[in-house]
């Protein structure tokens, strides 16, 4: 028996990884009919700093301007039914507990890996803490070798 996902969360963070989770989760969506693609960014707000208002807001408005693009890829691709997601916080946090909360996915798709290294290992990966926590399927995407 074969899953039907009939609605998918993909985490995009601006890096290759997530531009290759993005395709993946168009040909999942295009594969089954109907069903709904949130495309989820979190500003981390680690990096921020002290939030500053104007520079979120700076950050805020061109993560929307990335995502509607994504959201015009996927209407190219034939995926209709897509939400945007963006939310402050933390992106191993956020994602698989309160975005998976709210939007209640069936499959996570996410990249393998996103940040630097360094970042992986001072903070831990994003994609381990969504694999651990999520109550749904999760697909990692890696990059091509």
């Amino acid at each position: 028996m074969t899953n039907h996902y009939k609605n998918i969360l993909v985490a995009v963070d601006g890096s290759k990884e997530a531009e290759y989770a993005f395709r993946k989760s168009l040909d999942v969506a295009y594969q089954h009919p109907g069903s709904k693609l949130n495309i989820v960014n979190i500003i981390d707000t680690h990096f921020l700093g002290p939030l500053d208002k104007e520079l979120a807001e700076e950050v805020k408005e061109q993560t929307e301007q990335t995502l509607n693009r994504y959201k015009a890829r996927a209407a190219a691709f034939r995926v209709e039914n897509v939400n945007i997601i963006i939310e402050y916080g933390s992106p191993k946090i956020m994602i698989p507990k309160e975005i998976a909360e709210l939007v209640k996915p069936d499959l996570i798709i996410c990249g393998a890996t996103g940040r630097t290294p360094v970042e992986r290992y001072l903070m831990g990966s994003v994609s381990q803490s969504i694999v651990r926590s999520a109550k749904c399927d999760v697909l990692v995407i890696r990059t091509p070798a």
